[in-house]
């Protein structure tokens, strides 16, 4: 595991920045091919996904201070607090409500556009977990399994130690869901059902995985992580999504596949 890849000159390439680069183009790619094939206008892809990025990126960062509101406050330089931190929640919240936005300003219909695009979210997720692996953040709980990794020159896991590779199963995870969302699109009753399954499975896997997390700076309520906690909301917003969409297709409401 090393963030710092190779360099350039002054320049240096992080394995951190590089995944996420490589998951926001796979993303692109994946979305305007389905578009062509479903018959959405894929020029509006790549906005979308700017859109995304932007409300992803700022979301998720907002987040973060929140729920690190104490170390913000004792700490109020914040171009310190710009470069760490990021909480994928607050980019999943401000994704979909840019997305939102944007649709709203064109004129177009958010829910097939979400359908057609959240499977690329999914894809990128999982690249970007893999650099979370190469920087060690959101790493796991001391472990004695055979499973376990160390790392030797992280600057957010604690090294020399064994832990649970809670990067790796969150990605394998997040790749999962793309293709169990490819699949089932196929098989939808509505528009907005494929978005609702994937607030449901991303929720409820968030949710397990959050008990083996080991940096727990993160923020809580109550006996909850804020991650947990927070989807709660989101599994319950994706069923009914899920079910209301289901139900209006299953009345006469034509779907566009996605």
């Amino acid at each position: 595991m090393k963030n710092e890849l190779f360099s350039i000159g002054p320049f240096t390439v992080y394995g951190y920045g590089l995944m996420i680069a490589i998951g926001i183009i796979a993303a692109y790619f994946v979305g305007e091919y389905r578009a062509k094939k479903y018959g959405l206008e894929e020029e509006h892809v790549f906005n979308y996904v700017i859109w995304c990025v932007v409300g992803g990126f700022t979301g998720s960062k907002l987040l973060y201070f929140l729920t690190n509101i104490k170390d913000v406050l004792a700490n109020p330089d914040i171009f310190h607090h710009l470069k760490d931190g990021w909480v994928v929640y607050g980019g999943i919240i401000g994704g979909i409500l840019s997305a939102m936005l944007y649709s709203k300003i064109k004129g177009l219909k958010f829910l097939a556009y979400f359908d057609m695009l959240i499977p690329s979210v999914a894809l990128a997720q999982g690249f970007g977990r893999i650099g979370c692996f190469l920087a060690g953040c959101c790493f796991g709980r001391e472990t004695d399994s055979p499973f376990g990794i160390v790392f030797h020159e992280s600057s957010y896991a604690p090294n020399g130690v064994s832990l649970i590779p809670t990067q790796l199963i969150s990605s394998g995870l997040d790749f999962l869901h793309f293709f169990v969302l490819i699949w089932y699109a196929k098989r939808k009753k509505a528009d907005g059902q494929i978005g609702g399954l994937y607030l449901i499975l991303y929720s409820i896997g968030r949710f397990v995985l959050e008990y083996y997390r080991g940096d727990l700076i993160r923020g809580n309520v109550g006996a909850l992580s804020t991650s947990q906690f927070i989807s709660i909301f989101t599994v319950v917003a994706g069923i009914v999504l899920f079910v209301v969409s289901g139900k209006k297709g299953g009345e006469g409401n034509p779907a566009r596949i996605s």
